[in-house]
């Protein structure tokens, strides 16, 4: 078997196909193995989610990851994890990291890839692939390759200066399989219009509430100089499309109606602006203070006009004109669609020697090491049927 990309889902995939024996040859454009892996969590990897259900994931076909996500959970990576002896500790929101470095993951996956029967080579590209009579035939470095069985792990085309690319959309379509439209995901909003004011906060992070239709994640917000970013948004921007409008409720948690009018009972000759500096960062205050345009004391404030204000901070009204696209998304949504793949094995339904793994396929994870749960265990599917 043949192995295109030495990513997450690749090397897990190489892992357990050659623990069962199958002679593996596992690919890499890249100099080096695993280098998504090494870059994420700030270098410390949030290899897993204790929440990693199929529920947190978007897919065209919502049950698809039900299958492999059930037979290999994140208990069964946390388990591997400490047979490696590797440390590691729970962050908010059921976030697991390495106390140490990322590349203690990558050591692991290579350890338990590291048989006589498995063979790992970077720096080679694949030039062509063919398939006839039940074998694919691949030009790999220059040199020609044959196997009946060929995993496509490539990933997707976010973080090109890693270099991702779309390879795995194009081999896919060789094929037969169909493609559900590829966009960024994970990836920071920009801004435009009015709401370019808002880029003078830079810098400038608070709790919020960020809803886009009916989803919605109550997270870290943050100011840059093109938009909006922080966890909340990162996750809201996967369910955003072109034309949506976004809500950020400002004082998650509260009424901010009834804040503001207790305010103004509780202390009269405060002003909005300092009201709300009780609860966010003081340029933050300012900034929405000035476009509620209240002047003066609470108590000089009608109360219609206070519900209103506290209507709009419960909901502020952004219209992102974009995102900062692939070079600044952490995963792709969209890809191979799920319909041509068997979801026990991730094989191609029409093509039972072909497979497909990670973030190549239509399955993307909300933020916070549910990628890398699809990764491991797409990666175990195909790798216990290849």
């Amino acid at each position: 078997m043949i192995i295109l990309g030495a990513g997450a889902a690749g090397l897990m995939c190489a892992g357990r196909a050659g623990q069962r024996g199958r002679k593996t040859l596992l690919v890499d454009h890249a100099d080096a193995v695993g280098k998504k892996i090494l870059i994420s969590g700030g270098g410390r990897c949030n290899f897993t989610n204790v929440g990693a259900d199929a529920s947190r994931f978007i897919s065209k076909n919502s049950h698809f990851a039900k299958s492999a996500l059930g037979r290999y959970s994140p208990q069964d990576f946390i388990d591997l994890v400490d047979s490696h002896g590797i440390a590691w500790h729970e962050k908010t929101l059921g976030q697991l990291f390495c106390d140490g470095s990322s590349r203690q993951i990558v050591d692991m996956l290579v350890c338990e890839a590291t048989m006589p029967n498995v063979t790992i080579s970077t720096c080679v590209s694949v030039s062509e692939v063919r398939y006839h009579d039940g074998q694919f035939f691949l030009t790999i470095g220059g040199k020609p390759f044959s196997c009946s069985s060929l995993v496509i792990a490539t990933g997707g085309p976010s973080i090109p200066k890693m270099g991702a690319t779309g390879f795995a959309y194009e081999l896919a379509r060789q094929f037969g399989l169909k493609i559900i439209e590829p966009r960024p995901a994970l990836v920071p909003l920009t801004l435009g219009g009015d709401d370019v004011l808002f880029r003078e906060l830079s810098g400038v992070a608070a709790q919020t509430n960020v809803r886009c239709g009916n989803t919605e994640f109550e997270e870290a917000s943050l100011f840059t100089h093109r938009g909006l970013s922080g966890p909340a948004i990162l996750q809201i921007s996967s369910y955003w499309r072109h034309g949506d409008q976004i809500g950020i409720d400002f004082l998650p948690g509260d009424d901010a109606v009834k804040t503001l009018l207790s305010a103004k009972r509780s202390s009269p000759r405060s002003t909005i602006r300092s009201t709300l500096s009780n609860a966010l960062p003081a340029r933050l205050a300012e900034a929405l203070a000035e476009r509620l345009d209240i002047q003066g004391n609470l108590a000089d404030t009608p109360d219609g006009k206070l519900k209103e204000a506290g209507q709009k901070l419960g909901n502020w009204a952004f219209l992102p004109n974009g995102t900062e696209g692939y070079a600044k998304a952490e995963v792709t949504i969209g890809g191979i669609d799920t319909s041509g793949l068997n979801q026990r094995t991730m094989a191609a339904n029409h093509l039972p020697g072909l497979f497909a793994i990670g973030e190549a396929v239509d399955v993307t994870g909300w933020l916070g090491g549910y990628n890398f749960q699809w990764a491991w265990a797409s990666g175990v599917a195909a790798g216990d049927h290849v």
